[in-house]
């Protein structure tokens, strides 16, 4: 647990502050993530602009209005991730069980039961922050999930506080395979956000999604190529405020290529399912960041 012996002394009032905030109960919560919208959508306009245009570009068979009106939607539900990220500071184990509810947590756990490391792909869909923990709270078995470490020492001490206090383990990403090959005897599950936008400099794999020529990460699959881990993609649905239905579906049992596979095979079904999960709840997505900032390019081939 985060104590402020931790922390700067500079950051000591915003650790307290983000604290009591944490404590503060669910209605109070919606009631600042309310207010948030407002001046966040319709007085700061954070990054609407990159927003929008994401929109129109995942979506172009929609007309403006219905863009509009994702877009306020989906600014309303990231509010929401906001203040519900803060309460994990102080919510119980009981209370989550009842917030996120896995509707098939057997096919992941068959899976784990027959002594396998299993790798869950999931995205920036629902509330993402919560996840990790809630699979902690209600499996009976290791639960770990790979992260980027924040650069700002506070709040990367504040956000290892908020994942790690209800029992899961955090791997650095560049620790990932290290990690792997430590535990490849060990039965768990390793979830990874595997929906980022890459560096240009590391891209190997182009699909289309949403309309659009995408980059993938594919760390995730050469580590469950690699190690025959069974891969999941997780889909997340927001029942209602606070509430959240989270699905398994297997993407691949574990069961070696063959040795003239080509492409990515894994990375481009996780593709496929999460377009179908944001075409399904459009502003449950997060739409803030530039996803489409690289463009391909087609070599030419001389005549």
């Amino acid at each position: 647990m985060m104590k402020s012996s931790n922390i700067p002394p500079l950051y000591y009032p915003l650790w307290l502050l983000l604290k009591g905030l944490g404590a503060l109960p669910f209605s109070v919560l919606y009631g600042m993530s309310n207010v948030l919208y407002v001046l966040v959508y319709y007085v700061i306009g954070y990054r609407k602009k990159v927003t929008f245009q994401n929109l129109r570009m995942a979506f172009p068979e929609k007309d403006e209005q219905e863009i509009k009106q994702i877009a306020k939607d989906f600014y309303r539900q990231f509010m929401d991730v906001l203040v519900e990220t803060l309460k994990l500071s102080s919510i119980s184990q009981e209370e989550f069980s009842r917030r996120l509810i896995f509707s098939n947590a057997e096919l992941l756990g068959n899976i784990v039961k027959q002594g396998k490391q299993a790798i869950t792909m999931g995205s920036h869909t629902g509330n993402w922050e919560w996840i990790l923990s809630a699979g902690a709270v209600q499996f009976d078995f290791p639960t770990a999930g790979v992260y980027k470490p924040l650069n700002n020492p506070f709040f990367e001490a504040y956000m290892l506080h908020l994942r790690s206090r209800l029992g899961p383990r955090l791997i650095k990403m560049k620790e990932t395979l290290r990690d792997f090959a430590a535990n490849r005897n060990v039965p768990r599950v390793v979830a990874m956000l595997s929906d980022q936008t890459p560096l240009h400099s590391e891209i190997t794999f182009w699909t289309e999604f949403m309309h659009q020529d995408t980059p993938f990460y594919v760390g995730a699959e050469k580590i469950a190529r690699k190690f025959n881990c069974p891969v999941l993609f997780l889909d997340v649905q927001r029942i209602k405020r606070g509430y959240y239905r989270l699905t398994f579906e297997m993407i691949w049992d574990g069961t070696p290529f063959p040795a003239n596979t080509e492409g990515y095979p894994i990375t481009e079904t996780f593709a496929q399912k999460l377009e179908a999960s944001l075409r399904r709840s459009p502003a449950d997505y997060l739409w803030t960041h530039k996803r489409w900032k690289h463009r391909r390019v087609v070599a030419s081939s001389e005549s």
